[in-house]
């Protein structure tokens, strides 16, 4: 399981335990799974779509943003 942090300017989106996460970057779509290698990448205006901790699904749309993801820690800074 990986931990996630959604945030915007106005709150925090969604915090919790993730399975999986399909975001869109400015070069196409990509997928965070366990023990993904380290990345820091700039997030295109489209939909973050996580699997949670009990397999159900989350979805979120975003404007443009930023993802850091390290040691199983993905945390979001979107608009």
């Amino acid at each position: 399981m990986m931990t996630i942090n959604i945030i915007t300017p106005e709150t925090n989106l969604y915090s919790g335990q993730i399975k999986s996460a399909k975001l869109v970057g400015i070069d196409g779509s990509f997928e965070i799974l366990q023990n993904h290698a380290p990345l820091i990448s700039v997030l295109a205006k489209g939909k973050i779509e996580l699997i949670d901790g009990e397999d159900k699904p989350q979805t979120f749309e975003i404007n443009s943003g930023l993802i850091e993801v390290a040691n199983n820690n993905i945390q979001i800074l979107a608009q």
